[in-house]
């Protein structure tokens, strides 16, 4: 009797913790005391192999939870790394194209015969002029984090450099910096600029998305609106024309 007293009391415990396991119907109250045992004994057993299969089954999808939120964590911040380096690449190797195009014809000039020489030399020391100060207001954006210094150095490059070939860039690095400062107004006429005098620029479509956003800004929908379809005309498969769709659907 002790035996079935125990059986009967441990079934009681099982029976209130497992949750969700069908049992199997059998009549535990028929045939003698030692095969109701036997039956309430395995039917025991079932219970407790069935919750460990389904708490084994729990873990391994915990697990597999919190390895793919370490993962998306982990490409989360490696995309934001790429981003970050591709900012400043782009930055960087515009520096240096424009480098490249501006001094090819200042060194052919140079080597000229010794009577021409007076005549080109200053258009030499312009050239490397140029160049310094444009790299002296980028390095502020890129390198110094500096953005309000940027500003005037830009705006002295633009005054005694009206005719160089960085004025397109100055141009809009000027207008990205006056626009991160929501000078509506100011980055507007440096993007216009760009885009009305210098319609091959490589920062044609950007300036264009952003001259729409400060014509927002100053409530001329219809001019913004305007602005973002040519972005999706002229540059259809770029990221701005992407972006201007987004700004067009949102009107």
């Amino acid at each position: 009797m002790t035996k079935r007293t125990l059986a009967l009391s441990l079934l009681g415990l099982y029976g209130t913790a497992v949750f969700a396991v069908p049992a199997p119907v059998t009549d535990v109250t028929s045939g003698s005391n030692g095969q109701r045992l036997d039956e309430i004994e395995r039917l025991l057993k079932t219970r407790t192999e069935a919750q460990h299969r389904q708490q084994e089954q729990l873990d391994v999808v915990q697990n597999e939870v919190n390895e793919l939120r370490g993962a998306i964590e982990v490409q989360n911040y490696q995309l934001e790394k790429i981003l970050e380096r591709q900012r400043e690449l782009y930055l960087e190797i515009d520096k240096r194209i424009e480098s490249v195009m501006a001094n090819p014809p200042a060194q052919t000039q140079y080597t000229a015969p010794t009577s021409v020489t007076p005549v080109n030399e200053p258009m030499v020391e312009m050239s490397g002029n140029e160049s310094e100060a444009y790299d002296r207001a980028v390095n502020l954006i890129l390198k110094d984090k500096l953005y309000d210094q940027a500003i005037p150095e830009f705006q002295t490059f633009l005054q005694r450099f009206p005719n160089s070939s960085y004025v397109p860039n100055a141009k809009y690095w000027l207008g990205q910096l006056l626009f991160n400062k929501q000078d509506w107004a100011g980055a507007g006429d440096q993007f216009q600029a760009l885009v009305s005098n210098y319609p091959d620029s490589s920062k044609r479509a950007d300036a264009l998305l952003k001259l729409g956003i400060t014509e927002m800004e100053r409530s001329n929908i219809a001019r913004a609106k305007q602005l973002w379809e040519q972005v999706i005309t002229e540059f259809p498969n770029s990221s701005s024309a992407k972006l201007a769709a987004k700004r067009i659907a949102n009107l």
